[in-house]
């Protein structure tokens, strides 16, 4: 089987991943064994915790997606443009930052790699991914329960849903622009068939 090389995002991801386990376990040990009972070391622990949880579970859901990304249609509710969209993109001037953004597959999203339809059904389940991101982010709000500190998890969970909803944004962007190339694309295919 070949391997693909990891893009610098998800090389970012697996480092933070891993320092935050290293974080996180010294942390919670010199808490937890009485070494260091300091309030900083624990919070620093469930913060490592934190973003640990967070990435861990966007990457698992990642792979979980990928079952049933055929299966995924831009007639189905969740990925229906709005009317409202556009005007939104231009408020927030998408198209100037999105080029910007880290992409976690770039091959993915390569139209010389791939075909219209291929990319389109990427950016339907990196969508879903976002989604998804979204929830996990605020479940996060559930560990105040054990650690209390409900600040701590409110603000990781606001910046990672703000983090999240870029990429949603990108998505809903660029979307219907690859629709209308491969509808396009159909039509011509259409014509030359009955000319």
């Amino acid at each position: 089987m070949k391997k693909t090389k990891k893009s610098g995002a998800a090389l970012l991801i697996d480092i933070i991943i891993e320092i935050c386990v290293l974080i996180m376990i010294a942390c919670f040990l010199m808490y937890y064994t009485g070494y260091f009972k300091n309030g900083a070391v624990l919070y620093t622990g469930v913060t490592a915790f934190t973003i640990v949880y967070q990435l861990g579970l966007r990457l698992e859901f990642g792979v979980i997606t990928t079952k049933f990304k055929e299966k995924l249609s831009t007639k189905q509710f969740l990925f229906k443009e709005r009317k409202f969209e556009q005007k939104l993109y231009r408020i927030l001037k998408v198209k100037k930052w999105k080029p910007k953004a880290l992409t976690y597959d770039p091959d993915a999203f390569n139209l010389k790699k791939n075909t219209k339809e291929q990319v389109l059904q990427t950016m339907l389940k990196s969508e879903l991914d976002h989604w998804i991101n979204e929830l996990i982010s605020l479940s996060t709000l559930l560990f105040a329960l054990i650690w209390g500190e409900f600040a701590i998890f409110l603000v990781t969970c606001i910046l990672a849903m703000l983090f999240d909803a870029q990429f949603i944004l990108i998505q809903r962007f660029n979307r219907p622009r690859i629709e209308r190339l491969i509808n396009k694309e159909k039509r011509i295919k259409a014509k030359k068939k009955t000319a």
